[in-house]
């Protein structure tokens, strides 16, 4: 039976790709974690990332979106909920002090310590509540994805695009938690996760403003 859609998936696969490689909050979110917490905490991330999108998948699934795409209250109130969220990370981000990185070249020191958990839920929450990823969905599975397909099938595209996330950002945890990138954000780290916290700001004044 897939082999009839293989059409309909190479189609979603590419858009989705190349969406989830366009920086957003969710790369701002791994590449800050890699950095300064290391590469466990980087790839937790990521894999929570990879879990939060299985929430707009399901309630996509079950007809949500569409609901929320005929009654605008509940879309604004998607935005300002991600917006907010997105704005309560940019401001701790903003709010890091010049405490350097430990130095991997001098003492082989592990970098600071955040659990698996935290790091997880992070990155769960990051997606999760993104309103840009609802919008996403919203528009790829009623443009691309026929109302015809199965929703055995497009369960499989859920998961395949849950799956594509995780390892896209397990990669830029990989690249971003390596001694020779952490190195040269030893110093001067600080002011690496302090411009991440603009950019996150950025995209939620650019998403609260579509609100009005």
């Amino acid at each position: 039976m897939l082999h009839n859609y293989w059409g309909e998936f190479a189609g979603l696969a590419l858009i989705h790709f190349l969406a989830v490689i366009a920086p957003g909050p969710d790369f701002a979110v791994t590449i800050r974690q890699s950095v300064r917490f290391g590469r466990l905490a980087g790839i937790c991330t990521a894999l929570g990332i990879g879990a939060g999108m299985s929430v707009h998948i399901i309630y996509t699934l079950l007809g949500i979106s569409a609901l929320m795409h005929t009654t605008p209250w509940l879309m604004s109130a998607a935005r300002f909920a991600g917006g907010a969220y997105i704005i309560y990370l940019g401001v701790n981000f903003l709010r890091s002090k010049p405490t350097p990185l430990p130095s991997l070249a001098h003492d082989g020191a592990a970098p600071p310590a955040q659990s698996r958990n935290k790091a997880f839920l992070m990155g769960f929450m990051t997606n999760a509540t993104n309103p840009k990823a609802t919008l996403f969905f919203l528009a790829i599975f009623t443009s691309v994805v026929s109302s015809a397909t199965p929703t055995s099938v497009q369960m499989l595209y859920g998961l395949w695009m849950c799956s594509v996330n995780a390892a896209w950002f397990v990669l830029v945890s990989l690249l971003f938690s390596s001694p020779a990138v952490r190195q040269r954000f030893e110093r001067k780290g600080y002011w690496f996760e302090r411009v991440m916290g603009v950019v996150l700001l950025g995209f939620a004044a650019r998403l609260l403003m579509v609100s009005f």
